[in-house]
């Protein structure tokens, strides 16, 4: 069995893969960027490394930082999680080559499937029939304008080398091609650090579904069972449940084998997910996830099993244990990811902050997978989801009326959370009545009078923010009065250091010498329990998303971010609504858009520019 575990992740998904590990005995090791030092994937392992910089490309998405901690702690193996290096072969092969174990696939399946292109070639290869596209990266928008023309608008531009909807562009008409191509290289090489993008048919109407498979190295392969995951926004997934709902027996049967086809036909060994779009009764491939999935906890909670821990055994070289007669599934179960967006009037806008207030709802059959907690700040370079919550009921209807009386429980505040829209989809007739599709959310349900204050609450934090830090990870170290301590009161803190990089928590005893009990030269108390004041993060407030044509000839942002397109110049006539600028925030384009037509008399930034939420990036006469 593996040792020791790195986890070149973040978020939620690296404090799921440290729990098993902890369960299982094995000792955990965190990476952080300078935005996460005080994380609770940092705060929950048994040792923590610091990778320096901000963004990902800084620290999540840089090899030589990871292994250069690779290198100094020791560990017998690396867990990539999900996102970021997770289906990057040249990161597994770096890993690999040092003698260390990757717990997923070989590089070998992440070469052939975790290229979306060379996956469809491979599905066909198994008899496995994909949606129609070119199986070939695109050279030029004249490629879209070709492919749309054959086979009719709209198309689809997807990232070859990602996943969870991140670089994928829907083209209608032969006008939108080149900057669709161009915005889904931006947004695939930010978070996957590859650009490469192709393009498929868009099916009008279909249901995402797709199959848990696990395999080992010594031949086995079963599928676990199937998720729908069909409610999306901007093709990002909101709500995932297992089984899926008026799905036929036999078709079910046929895409687990497909999946295990699949699988088998690349040399596929650990957990995978085999994507597919179902539609009037047939099933095409999509494309094969060489990872753990976000939404695997529904996956959980209808077949009994740790995926994490079944990945840890694999990547061990134990064989799977059982079979696919000994696969059984129970109940039904429901996910839905809560995610820093304000979902006001539909729009789904990246909402950056802190934490104030995190009190999600509970009992029995309810699970919770976070990366936060109240105080923790949720930065604008990261993916931004907040949680996962996810049911579990003996069946669908009362799995769905479980789900709302959680999240009706669930109190979030300092930042806007997409709970609103969750509660609107779980409510509708619609999802009730399983006759949703993934264009559901974004062309039928009615958002338009849909407001977030019921999550987001301006909220400042107080300030005595005593018992609200959060022990460290890393050695303590012990503590005594010692031999001076009658000649002054002291008091106990706890102080995080880093000595080479390494992250430690140190316990002191130092001397009394404000009225606040703090340290010579704190800032604050420490609080009644002896632990350091988190740093107060500032509440958001206002509407993000596109801005209204309120008449203002300021063009202002909504939201922290990077500029990363500008197209306008002073002197260009605009109209209302027209784009002046993209925006990406948490990994998401934002267009920002004209109050009023006129003439634009200055633009105030440049591609590659940061701003804050309310600065003015374009002035119109």
């Amino acid at each position: 069995m593996l040792k020791k575990v790195l986890i070149a992740n973040r978020g939620e998904i690296a404090v799921r893969i440290a729990r098993t590990c902890r369960e299982m005995g094995i000792t955990t090791v965190a990476v952080y960027s300078d935005l996460d030092r005080e994380a609770l994937h940092v705060r929950i392992a048994d040792e923590a490394y610091a990778l320096g910089g901000q963004s990902a490309a800084e620290s999540y998405l840089n090899t030589d930082s990871i292994l250069s901690v690779l290198d100094r702690c020791g560990a017998d193996s690396v867990h990539p999680g999900y996102g970021f290096y997770s289906e990057n072969v040249d990161f597994a092969r770096a890993i690999t080559e040092r003698g260390v174990t990757f717990i997923g696939p070989p590089p070998e399946a992440i070469e052939v499937m975790g290229d979306k292109i060379s996956s469809r070639i491979a599905a066909e290869r198994a008899g496995v029939s994909g949606v129609p596209g070119r199986s070939e990266a695109l050279e030029s928008p004249s490629q879209i304008v070709e492919f749309g023309e054959s086979v009719g608008w709209p198309v689809a531009i997807k990232a070859a080398f990602g996943g969870g909807g991140r670089g994928m562009k829907v083209v209608t008409s032969a006008a939108e091609a080149s900057e669709a191509m161009e915005s889904a290289q931006r947004e695939a090489q930010a978070y996957f650090g590859r650009s490469e993008v192709y393009v498929e048919r868009y099916l009008p109407w279909p249901r995402h579904v797709e199959m848990q498979i696990i395999a080992d190295a010594h031949g086995n392969c079963v599928w676990l069972g199937e998720r729908d995951c069909s409610c999306q926004r901007r093709h990002q997934k909101l709500i995932e449940e297992s089984p899926a709902a008026d799905f036929p027996d036999d078709i079910r049967a046929q895409m687990g084998e497909a999946a295990v086809k699949t699988a088998k036909a690349c040399g596929y060994v650990n957990a995978g997910t085999v994507e597919f779009l179902y539609q009037d009764g047939e099933f095409y491939f999509l494309e094969m996830n060489t990872r753990l999935q976000v939404e695997h906890p529904v996956t959980e909670l209808v077949t009994g099993l740790d995926l994490v821990a079944l990945q840890l055994r694999i990547a061990s070289g134990e064989p799977l244990g059982f079979g696919q007669d000994d696969v059984q599934r129970h109940g039904h179960a429901i996910e839905v990811r809560i995610n820093a967006e304000d979902p006001t009037g539909g729009r789904f806008t990246p909402s950056p902050g802190t934490i104030t207030r995190f009190e999600p709802g509970a009992g029995p059959g309810v699970r919770i997978d976070s990366g936060y907690e109240a105080g923790d700040t949720i930065s604008q370079f990261y993916d931004n989801l907040i949680a996962k919550m996810v049911v579990w009921a003996p069946d669908r209807e009362s799995a769905r009326r479980r789900m709302l009386r959680t999240l009706g429980e669930t109190r979030i505040e300092g930042v806007a959370t997409t709970i609103p829209a969750d509660i609107a989809i779980l409510s509708h007739g619609d999802f009730a009545e399983a006759k949703h599709s993934t264009k559901w959310v974004e062309d039928v349900l009615d958002l338009t009078d849909l407001a977030s204050h019921t999550t987001r609450i301006a909220t400042t934090p107080p300030a005595d923010a005593s018992g609200s830090g959060r022990e460290g990870s890393g050695r303590e170290g012990s503590g005594g009065e010692g031999s001076g301590s009658e000649a002054l009161p002291r008091t106990q803190h706890d102080v995080t250091a880093e000595v080479n990089g390494r992250r430690y928590q140190v316990r002191l005893w130092l001397p009394v010498t404000d009225d606040q009990g703090g340290p010579p030269g704190s800032a604050g108390s420490a609080g009644s329990a002896g632990k350091p004041a988190r740093r107060a993060g500032s509440s958001r407030h206002g509407t993000h998303g596109a801005r209204e044509a309120t008449g203002s000839g300021s063009v202002a942002v909504p939201m922290q971010g990077t500029i990363v397109k500008v197209l306008v110049s002073a002197g260009d006539q605009v109209e209302v609504g027209q784009t002046v600028c993209v925006l990406e925030a948490m990994k998401m384009e934002n267009s920002i858009n004209a109050e009023k037509a006129g003439v634009v008399k200055e633009v105030r930034v440049e591609a590659g520019d940061s701003v804050g939420s309310g600065d003015v990036v374009a002035v119109i006469d």
